[in-house]
């Protein structure tokens, strides 16, 4: 806490618990972001409870089944089984906790506008049961100006003081699936309070908990258009790495190799790669919150849009492309047997949320191809209206195959196999590079 924060009373007794880990942790939404935090807070030393409205979720945490590939099996049964986790769908019990952490879905509507619908139900549930002395840590991602405008007037609807009776921060998750180096535990986290006794209070529950350095900001506007441009930069600089792909096709060079080249610039440059389109709840959606929050002030975010129309267009431009390979070997889209590997939106998770295989798939059915789906982290996914079921690899798929289509670059998949096999392969990931030398049916965005 900094030298210069005074807490009164309430806030100091709220301090003093998450210091001496004596406070109870609530964490509401049990997802990719929630059970992970939960997980890590319960290991720190606190006892924690689940909230979460699906109670197929509450009933697996609470017989320490795990379903988020980020979390480890045997810490989650571990803590389960010390009764430092529970899981519940009753949000009475909020009213048993010192400090709740939300991590509910903040998605797109169909007209591209911010659905807040579960921030602002959740903090109704909260407001019911909040008291004095007690920290609400808003961490999805959302437009600047949520905490104050959205949520802040819900709990205050209680009767109790923000800074006074109780403490409101956001802090922005910074979850990314299957990443091996960085997760909940030792990313950096930022702090964003209403009052500065709230971002104290706010950095002491993250300190106590995680390796990460906890940044302090002045206020929850600045931590939430912080998380948007980190997204927002990924998906500009994706699109200009999409764009130089098809630009590089039509030229005939091997986009892969410029950005593998252009990255030998040790200060200056910083390498993205295309791919099939964009996918994963943050960077297809989180820019457009801002796009739609810059209109209040009479701005055209412009180059975001852009981006995001390249961004889109890719899974389109992969289906021309399959469409154009087999052509050129005398063979059609309609009818021909594809091959699909992977339908999940990124390597070694099994997350299908806003994938542009999806989208890529329902541009091959509509084209008449008889598609397979090959994929060892989903076992079934909705497409086109119906439930699709994915297979194992097997060496006839591969020999029977008009077109083997990459989509993701799982670790899992045998790439020397698909080299050896297939007649024709259309690598959107760039993941063949080491078993496609000298393989005439080889094509690669």
């Amino acid at each position: 806490m900094s030298e210069s924060t005074t807490l009164n009373q309430t806030g100091q007794d709220l301090f003093n618990k998450i210091k001496n880990r004596e406070a109870t942790i609530g964490v509401v939404g049990l997802g990719y972001v929630g059970l992970p935090l939960a997980v890590e807070k319960a290991k720190a030393g606190y006892k924690v409870i689940g909230f979460d409205v699906q109670e197929k979720r509450t009933d697996m945490v609470n017989q320490g089944i795990n379903y988020i590939g980020d979390v480890v099996d045997e810490e989650l049964k571990e803590i389960v089984m010390d009764k430092r986790l529970v899981a519940t769908t009753d949000y009475s019990l909020i009213q048993e906790v010192d400090a709740v952490a939300m991590c509910v879905p903040t998605p797109l509507d169909m007209y591209q506008q911010p659905d807040t619908s579960y921030v602002e139900s959740s903090g109704k549930e909260i407001a019911k049961y909040l008291h004095k002395g007690m920290l609400i840590v808003l961490e999805s991602t959302t437009y600047p100006g949520t905490t104050e405008e959205v949520l802040q007037p819900i709990l205050e609807s209680s009767g109790l003081k923000v800074g006074e009776d109780f403490f409101l921060a956001y802090s922005p998750e910074r979850v990314d699936p299957g990443n091996k180096q960085y997760n909940t535990k030792n990313t950096p986290k930022v702090v964003g309070g209403i009052t500065p006794s709230c971002t104290a209070i706010a950095s002491e529950l993250y300190q106590s908990v995680l390796e990460g350095d906890v940044h302090q900001v002045s206020s929850p506007a600045v931590a939430e258009m912080e998380k948007i441009l980190e997204n927002t930069f990924r998906h500009i600089n994706i699109a200009l790495a999409n764009e130089m792909a098809i630009l590089c096709d039509r030229m005939g060079i091997d986009v892969w190799e410029v950005i593998d080249a252009a990255k030998t610039k040790p200060y200056g440059f910083m390498a993205f790669y295309p791919g099939p389109g964009l996918g994963g709840h943050c960077i297809p959606i989180d820019p457009f919150y801002l796009t739609w929050k810059a209109r209040e002030y009479n701005y055209h975010t412009r180059l975001i849009e852009l981006a995001g129309e390249i961004n889109n267009s890719m899974p389109e431009f992969v289906v021309t492309r399959s469409m154009e390979i087999l052509n050129k070997n005398k063979k059609a889209l309609n009818g021909a047997k594809v091959l699909i590997m992977g339908v999940a939106y990124k390597k070694d998770i099994d997350d299908v949320r806003e994938s542009p295989a999806l989208k890529v798939i329902e541009g091959l059915n509509d084209a008449g191809a008889d598609y397979t789906v090959i994929d060892p982290y989903v076992k079934s996914f909705r497409s086109c209206g119906l439930t699709v079921e994915t297979v194992e690899l097997t060496e006839q798929m591969l020999t029977e195959a008009d077109l083997v289509l990459i989509l993701t670059d799982h670790s899992d998949f045998d790439y020397k196999l698909m080299g050896e096999k297939a007649e024709l392969i259309f690598d959107t990931r760039n993941a063949m590079k080491e078993f496609a030398k000298g393989h005439k049916g080889y094509y690669k965005l």
